[in-house]
């Protein structure tokens, strides 16, 4: 039986991940999620241009991962920043994230 070939979207998280921006990166992120089907997809969250991440916005990637994990998909965080890396060994959410580094 051939695998069937895995969808891959991208979504780029702002500059700035917190208060005032959680509400609009997770209702894009969700409809992305819900735009693939369940199973082999995966959204790799863009943190690139992504300077600071504000506990709420670690509240909005994790309910999208959480959102992704009840659909069987996968959410890798590609380009995190030192700070994010550093926010989620303390809050002892290291486990929770895949991570991607910078494509070149």
């Amino acid at each position: 039986m051939v695998p069937e070939p895995q969808i891959v979207r991208e979504l780029t998280a702002p500059a700035s991940l917190g208060l005032d921006t959680r509400a609009t990166f997770r209702q894009a992120a969700v409809g992305v999620l819900e735009q693939m089907p369940e199973g082999e997809s995966r959204l790799v969250i863009d943190l690139s241009a992504t300077h600071h991440v504000a506990s709420a916005g670690l509240g909005a990637l994790m309910l999208v991962q959480r959102r992704a994990g009840e659909r069987r998909q996968r959410v890798p965080l590609r380009s995190a920043n030192e700070e994010l890396r550093f926010l989620l060994m303390l809050t002892k959410l290291e486990d929770l994230f895949e991570l991607e580094p910078k494509q070149v």
